[in-house]
């Protein structure tokens, strides 16, 4: 797709810059990363959320160990039908989470998963490195990320899951105006992550539409994330609940997305996922095991 954004159309696999944080940097388009999902909350849709700042901490760094490249924390869920919560609950949930991440894993590169400007402000000066907005540039958020120098994962999302033309010409257009308004705020274009939201104001058949044309989105230039694990759809094609049941759905998605040029992949099953995107990416990036060679004697 031809684009008049100030970054060119590129090659996933061209060299597009880095995720940089924390004195290391992921490069976009060497391989897809894994973002572990961390839900600190009672109410997750899929029955993984923990409520108890010890078993969470233990949860990320078990995320970490079994291979995780990044770590994606939240304090509400945004399941359909969820209750919202107020700024100084989703602060208790969170803080002592990423404080106690950062303490027993420095190098960790953590990303916090809110749409609230204030909470974006304090999980960073906590520790956290990176914004993951599910409403894109709310009020605020993109002045706090500039600020700090965060890279943002911008998603799109819809109140009502009702398109007047292609869902996925919208959700171009949505993500490349968000891409816009980040680089001329001064946001590097390799600090600009786009997420098409599946399942975020989105119809089954949305979310299959969006997930056929991948490469859509990946064209704009921008790094990219894929958010499936255990959604809904998944659920409705396979008949499988919400769960760890829907892990191979999942793994379905994460190979498409691995394919198409995605970089990262937002999961629950870690290291079942990391599997999945070491061979997508050995076929698709050339990726290898560092010790391929002694494997093969």
């Amino acid at each position: 797709m031809p684009t008049s954004l100030p970054y060119p159309v590129r090659d996933p696999k061209s060299n597009r810059g880095a995720l940089r944080a924390r004195g290391r940097g992921l490069p976009w388009g060497a391989r897809t990363y894994v973002a572990g999902i961390v839900n600190v909350t009672p109410d997750s849709f899929s029955g993984d959320g923990i409520d108890d700042t010890e078993a969470a901490i233990a949860h990320a760094l078990a995320q970490l160990e079994a291979g995780s490249d990044i770590l994606d924390i939240g304090g509400e869920s945004t399941r359909p039908g969820h209750t919202p919560v107020d700024g100084a609950t989703e602060l208790r949930r969170i803080l002592p989470v990423i404080a106690g991440v950062r303490a027993r894993c420095p190098e960790a590169i953590i990303s916090i998963d809110t749409f609230k400007a204030e909470i974006a402000e304090a999980a960073l000066e906590a520790g956290a490195d990176v914004v993951n907005s599910i409403w894109g540039w709310t009020r605020g958020m993109l002045e706090v990320a500039a600020s700090h120098g965060a890279p943002a994962i911008l998603m799109h999302n819809k109140r009502v899951a009702v398109y007047e033309g292609d869902v996925v010409d919208e959700v171009v257009a949505w993500l490349e105006s968000q891409a816009r308004e980040a680089l001329a705020a001064g946001v590097p274009a390799e600090s600009i992550v786009l997420d098409p939201g599946i399942g975020f104001g989105k119809t089954p058949e949305h979310n299959i539409a969006v997930l056929r044309e991948l490469r859509r989105i990946v064209s704009l230039g921008f790094p990219t994330l894929l958010g499936t694990s255990r959604k809904s759809t998944i659920g409705f094609l396979t008949g499988k609940p919400a769960g760890p049941e829907r892990a191979w759905g999942t793994a379905a998605t994460v190979a498409l997305g691995a394919a198409a040029g995605i970089d990262i992949v937002r999961v629950h099953d870690v290291a079942e996922m990391v599997d999945v995107v070491r061979v997508s990416d050995a076929v698709e990036h050339g990726w290898r095991p560092q010790d391929w060679r002694d494997r093969l004697q």
